[in-house]
């Protein structure tokens, strides 16, 4: 059955809703409910480095659990949002601010540059809504250039610091590009089901 556009609506002002109460809180882990058993949730660090977690468990413990504890007092507000129910999919653009001061600016850190989440939406069995995937993009050298600024402020919470220290290959849900365990475009966007321009003959 297809989606109408009020249902994805709903759907996505109760995500609003649950990431403003993570932020609140600091704990992203409660958001794990809006996704699929089965879903997907990945994205680009480095050519040779990419993060995917697989099935609503991975994505709780490490997508919204790992790789975003420490970020206490960050926040990821929407900017914009593009909503295609034809296709079923969410375009949300995020700015990514720290909720720290710079001195210099007498603004929040800020990372530079476009930032955002693309979403597939499924309904469920039961009839509720869920995100069967997620790709996000950002700019990670431009991340990686404000995070060395926020440290050289003195500003940096001891709960950021001790997060900077895990990174690379060995963190659960980092894998090269070839030892990935979901595609890096969403799977059935891979699998060719939504081509609009089709290449040259």
């Amino acid at each position: 059955m297809s989606l109408t556009r009020a249902e994805i609506e709903g759907f996505w002002e109760t995500w609003l809703d649950i990431n403003r109460k993570a932020e609140e809180s600091g704990d992203w882990r409660v958001m794990a409910e809006w996704y699929a058993e089965d879903a997907t949730y990945g994205w680009m660090l480095t050519p040779d480095e990419h993060f995917m977690a697989v099935g609503r468990d991975q994505i709780r413990d490490w997508a919204i659990g790992i790789e975003m504890d420490g970020f206490d007092g960050w926040h990821y507000d929407y900017q914009a949002t593009v909503i295609d129910e034809k296709n079923a999919m969410i375009v949300g653009f995020w700015k990514q601010r720290a909720g720290i001061t710079d001195d210099a600016t007498g603004k929040e850190f800020e990372i530079p540059g476009l930032g955002g989440s693309w979403f597939g939406v499924a309904r469920q069995p039961d009839g509720e809504l869920k995100f069967s995937w997620q790709r996000d993009w950002f700019d990670f050298g431009a991340m990686a250039h404000t995070m060395g600024r926020v440290v050289k402020s003195g500003k940096a919470p001891d709960t950021l610091m001790k997060r900077l220290q895990v990174f690379g290959l060995e963190v659960p849900g980092h894998y090269r590009p070839e030892d990935l365990p979901s595609t890096v475009w969403p799977p059935p966007v891979e699998a060719g089901e939504f081509v609009t321009q089709e290449k040259p003959q």
